[in-house]
């Protein structure tokens, strides 16, 4: 994984705002070869020890309702490149043709979906991006056109590494859809508020990146997953440190 020249840049990530983090991770050379290399190694093997969750789910999903196995929304990652995400699909087909933010109790998730979803399994087929290089382990959380349209100039920073299957952010914020189900406006509550908290976490992770340090952000995510809580000092403006 390396890093473009300054000047390959697209035009909207050569700004003030991203230099900081770009110098940042100008430094991080052999950091982020090791982390190429581990998403390439880590992502074949467990393609092939979750084949058959893989089948399991595909069977599962097409008798439970109509439509694809995997839902491949539009995605933004790596110098604010779209590509097509890899999903287990959870919820009824053409189901983002209304808000792209899910709520507790969306009437627009399948049987199968709840399942998927309360397990984090519609996340796994995200190894077939990891492995294609669309994502990565450890980044920001890819997000569709629509909210990286409304990002700030430093939140385009986040866009330097591809995105991520799990981030601080995303176990922080991992019951997400409890925080929108008292707002009228999904969309607006999770631009206004939610996107610049998690923003927070995501361009301190790339100030204090390090190979380890996604290594031990995997490790947490797994105990998430689990059942462990974390807790982030959403108010606070010091970034939390997971370097080692």
């Amino acid at each position: 994984m390396m890093l473009r020249k300054w000047d390959a840049l697209p035009p909207e990530m050569k700004t003030e705002e991203v230099r900081k983090y770009y110098d940042i991770l100008k430094k991080k050379r052999v950091s982020l070869l090791f982390k190429r290399l581990f998403d390439i190694v880590g992502s074949l093997f467990l393609l092939t020890v979750l084949f058959p969750v893989f089948l399991v789910l595909s069977i599962a999903i097409k008798i439970d309702s109509k439509g694809p196995v995997f839902y491949r929304q539009v995605r933004v990652t790596q110098y604010n490149k779209h590509f097509r995400i890899f999903k287990f699909r959870s919820m009824v087909q053409n189901a983002d043709q209304g808000s792209q933010v899910t709520v507790s109790g969306d009437t627009r998730v399948t049987r199968v979906g709840k399942i998927v979803r309360k397990c984090r399994l519609d996340e796994i087929s995200q190894l077939i991006d990891v492995l294609r290089g669309t994502m990565t382990f450890v980044g920001t959380r890819p997000e569709v056109p629509k909210y990286t349209e409304r990002y700030t100039p430093e939140m385009m920073a986040t866009l330097l590494l591809p995105a991520g299957v799990t981030s601080l952010a995303s176990i922080y914020y991992k019951n997400e859809a409890e925080l929108l189900n008292a707002s009228e406006d999904t969309d607006k509550v999770y631009i206004e508020q939610i996107l610049p908290a998690k923003m927070h976490y995501n361009l301190g992770a790339i100030e204090q990146f390090s190979f380890f340090g996604d290594i031990k952000i995997m490790f947490m995510t797994m105990l998430a997953v689990l059942g462990k809580k974390y807790e982030g000092n959403h108010e606070s403006k010091e970034r939390e440190t997971v370097s080692s």
